[in-house]
């Protein structure tokens, strides 16, 4: 790595905007083959002092329509002139182990459109609904893109992990299904900034979800997302119904961030929250119990980068050993 985090071979940022797809697809793949050699820390590092993109994060049930919903919003955000990445976390191939369904086609979009693109990652044996990867995937693509989509693999109530990587969460609920209830139970509330009611296209049955799904909200305590009103809309994918709206309330809650500096502040906890789950990934209790030992505090200095931080502790764990 050298001194000002350009990789060895020369994959840079400005070399995967000249690049196109095919540069991002081969960096994306390497990244997730070999995340710790130096080529993809330093592309890491790089992207890290370079967020541009605004991240959402879409998740709920299985079922509920939510790559239908990821292909609406990719087109009206192209339609606006932004350009849009988007992450797929998909159930992973007992046999093989890569992802089974394949969002990368069920969320339709024109290959040929340089301003789009889509990652399939498989979610392997995780059980927040997201892949091991998905983080660093997504600080790459949110420096190249205006707009980062990440749609969650869809397990249900242990589906949590996007609150640690999207700057808006998203959660589907389909009419008919219960959802609009039993999430309220399952603490789920606590996650989204805003919450969709997909297939209004269903009418009478949608209007019901949807005033269920607010009449749940205003007896649950509130979620404590730095003033932010949580909300509530119905959307449908196929006539379109509702979609301006959305689109409109992901970009007033992307506004809303961008005062008061909640944005820094938001990813700066995302940051300290992914070095301690790492950490324990890797080396277990007994590891962090140890950095404590050495004195060693968890919490990043205030732009501090996540992934360095992470290379000093491992080194300092492995120096100890």
């Amino acid at each position: 790595m050298t001194p000002d985090g350009v990789a060895p071979d020369g994959v840079t940022l400005e070399v995967l905007h000249r690049g196109g797809k095919r540069a991002l697809a081969a960096a994306l793949a390497r990244l997730e083959r070999n995340p710790e050699s130096d080529e993809s820390q330093a592309l890491l590092d790089a992207a890290w002092r370079a967020p541009g993109g605004h991240v959402v994060g879409v998740t709920g049930p299985p079922g509920v329509g939510k790559s239908s919903l990821c292909a609406a919003l990719v087109a009206a955000w192209r339609q606006a002139g932004h350009t849009v990445g988007v992450i797929a976390v998909d159930p992973s191939s007992r046999a093989s182990g890569g992802a089974l369904l394949g969002d990368r086609v069920r969320i339709v979009s024109d290959s040929a459109d340089e301003g789009s693109f889509v990652r399939s990652m498989a979610a392997r044996d995780r059980l927040g609904g997201l892949a091991d990867q998905t983080l660093a995937a997504m600080v790459v693509m949110r420096a190249l893109f205006d707009r980062v989509l990440i749609e969650t693999v869809g397990v249900g109530q242990s589906e949590t992990d996007v609150a640690g990587v999207a700057d808006t969460v998203l959660f589907c609920v389909q009419p008919g299904s219960g959802d609009s209830l039993q999430f309220m139970k399952a603490g789920i509330v606590e996650i989204p900034h805003l919450i969709a009611v997909t297939k209004a296209d269903l009418g009478p049955a949608a209007e019901r979800a949807r005033a269920d799904v607010a009449g749940a909200l205003s007896l649950a305590a509130p979620a404590g997302n730095g003033g932010w009103a949580l909300r509530v809309l119905a959307v449908s994918s196929r006539s379109r119904v509702g979609l301006n709206q959305l689109v409109e309330a992901l970009e007033a809650h992307r506004l809303h961030l961008a005062q008061d500096g909640r944005l820094a502040i938001a990813r700066h906890r995302q940051s300290e929250s992914w070095v301690a789950e790492s950490l324990r990934d890797r080396f277990g209790r007994e590891g962090i119990a140890r950095l404590h030992r050495l004195g060693l505090d968890l919490s990043l200095a205030p732009g501090a980068q996540p992934f360095q931080r992470m290379r000093e502790f491992t080194a300092r764990l492995q120096k100890a050993e």
